[in-house]
């Protein structure tokens, strides 16, 4: 499979691995009345991970008339684990708003530089929409309708502070996010089918990917006998012919294992390049959504890829919304079979496995946007209105997290049922299941996860007194150079006490992204607290102040400044904005 984002999620591939600072007795970091000390804290770095120990599970409640319900409680909710009651040991509403504006920066006055007049407010990206589409299994009509009907919903809908992608799940066709209205209408045209699952087919017999499962990985009786009767028709069997039953049926056997194979791989193409998209939103810096359009896939087998795709949009609150692009779907009468003397049989039974198809497709389609709080669109030819639905987050989604009781590292399956307790003429949505983690996760995975979580978000944090400026000058026409300064109040710290010193790491990380929200690069700095008491009391006075630079060119650029520190284990998160003139 060719990979749809080569690299764009090598977090670890940031800027070079360097040594961490230190603050060490002999080395206040401020003295005693001095201005702030400069810890000259070099980066190495950061590998962000994430972990399945504690389950999250996005629940979204809606009334009789489809109106998102935000105020219920914890008590009102109810989580079963294969069936047995769990406590609910996290609890939150996510309310759909606006993130706070990033805060424009002046530029630098340092090297005798004049500072530039501020220019006008940056308007800076918040919401992020990734249009993918199915081409592996859409067919030719339905895609073209759901691309027409894409161009009129960006055209209306896409605001200064979204940011768009048009993406396929063959890779053939890609946008990465802008607001350029015009590249995304050129792109959504170039959209074809590219699967061979929808392709017509003269093939003897015309086997669907689900009956080929059936018969290949079910050993399903009915299904093998039916195609062994159509194989007979198409071939012009005479069925009291010897040997003619065995003919076709060695020759069902023969077109379902090509069929279930060629199934499977585009089954899981489209399963990763999700994930990759997911990967990718996770990088984004502010409200994140996937829009899927598809007829919906089948899936063979029990569905990893699946549970690890929710278990990661979940985890960076990625919305999976899905829209079933076949509209008000019936399913039709199959190849023709005029010529086959059981063609009433078959026809029976081919228009039931097409229903049945279809549900198993459907399927996939609803437990992703259930399982990540998202929306799923269906029998309904009005795509239009379909967008416009599933490219809004709901307005409110309860987040309820519990750590499993006995949990076996084994990697099974796990099926999770969320009721509430008084219903009310309310329906609720919520993920299905999740498979179980094959180890337990240790502090150094939890603290990469938790600052990659934090970095490629919106949300400001202050649990940490930190302070962040940016500042920069040009040192040509098309080159600058762009310094994060970060400023952390040690006292506020907690402290491990340690051979007669007060031990802490505090890690710093500077994200930076371009004016669509686009990641470019990260710097980590560490800092090694190992001080002696009289230092912590007297002399740390003032905040230490940290600097991360970088290498720009003319533009506006994002920035975001994640702290947190080892012992307490606290977080603080900032966002800032800087524009640099050409």
């Amino acid at each position: 499979m060719r990979p749809i984002f080569p690299l764009f999620f090598l977090l670890g591939a940031m800027l070079g691995a360097q040594q961490p600072g230190a603050v060490q007795p002999g080395q206040p970091a401020a003295a005693a009345g001095q201005s702030a000390a400069e810890i000259p804290a070099r980066g190495q770095p950061p590998v962000f991970r994430q972990s399945a120990n504690l389950v999250m599970v996005p629940v979204v409640v809606r009334d009789h008339l489809g109106r998102c319900i935000g105020n219920l409680q914890r008590e009102d909710f109810q989580v079963f684990d294969q069936g047995k009651l769990q406590v609910i040991a996290r609890f939150s509403v996510e309310k759909r708003g606006e993130p706070p504006a990033p805060k424009k920066e002046s530029p630098s006055e340092e090297a005798g530089r004049t500072p530039q007049e501020p220019g006008p407010p940056i308007v800076a990206p918040e919401r992020f929409v990734a249009y993918l589409f199915d081409d592996m299994h859409l067919e030719f009509g339905d895609l073209a309708q759901a691309r027409d009907a894409a161009i009129k919903h960006l055209a209306k809908s896409l605001q200064p502070t979204d940011r768009a992608a048009v993406l396929s799940t063959s890779g053939q066709t890609m946008l990465d996010f802008t607001a350029d209205r015009k590249a995304l209408t050129e792109t959504l045209l170039l959209l074809r089918p590219r699967g061979d699952s929808n392709k017509p087919s003269r093939e003897c017999p015309n086997l669907s990917y689900y009956v080929a499962d059936l018969i290949r990985n079910k050993n399903d009786g009915q299904a093998r006998a039916a195609a062994t009767m159509e194989a007979m028709g198409c071939m012009g069997l005479d069925p009291s012919m010897p040997g003619a039953q065995s003919t076709a049926a060695s020759l069902v056997e023969s077109q379902a294992s090509r069929v279930s194979a060629s199934g499977d791989h585009e089954t899981r193409l489209a399963l990763n390049v999700i994930k990759d998209v997911v990967r990718r939103l996770s990088a984004m810096p502010g409200q994140r959504t996937i829009v899927l359009v598809s007829p919906g896939f089948h899936v063979s087998e029990d569905r990893p890829e699946e549970a690890e795709i929710m278990d990661l949009a979940i985890r960076f609150k990625v919305v999976v919304s899905s829209l079933d692009a076949r509209g008000l779907y019936t399913p039709g009468l199959g190849a023709d079979d005029s010529s086959s003397s059981f063609s009433a049989q078959w026809r029976i039974l081919r228009r039931q496995y097409d229903t049945q198809s279809a549900s198993a497709q459907n399927e996939v389609l609803a437990e992703l946007a259930d399982g990540t709080g998202g929306t799923f669109f269906h029998n309904n030819n009005d795509l239009l209105a379909g967008l416009e639905r599933v490219a809004a987050a709901p307005e409110y989604t309860y987040i309820l997290g519990f750590s499993p009781q006995d949990l076996k590292l084994d990697g099974k399956f796990h099926g999770l049922k969320v009721k509430l307790k008084e219903a009310a003429k309310l329906t609720l949505t919520a993920r299905r299941g999740y498979f179980a983690p094959r180890h337990a996760e240790d502090s150094a995975e939890q603290a990469k996860r938790e600052i990659g979580e934090a970095l490629f978000s919106r949300d400001e944090l202050r649990d940490l007194a930190v302070e962040m400026q940016t500042q920069f000058f040009k040192s040509g026409d098309d080159s600058a150079k762009l310094t994060v300064i970060a400023r952390v109040d040690l006292r506020q710290l907690q402290y491990r006490k340690a051979d007669g010193r007060n031990r802490n790491q505090v890690t710093l990380v500077v994200g930076l992204f371009d004016g669509n929200g686009i990641y470019i690069g990260a710097m980590q700095k560490n800092l090694e607290l190992r001080v002696l008491d009289e230092t912590l009391n007297s002399r740390l006075r003032g905040p230490v102040t940290v600097r991360a630079s970088f290498d720009v060119k003319p533009g506006t650029y994002l920035i975001r400044l994640v702290a947190r520190d080892e012992e307490g284990q606290q977080i603080s998160a900032e966002n800032g904005a800087v524009e640099i003139p050409r």
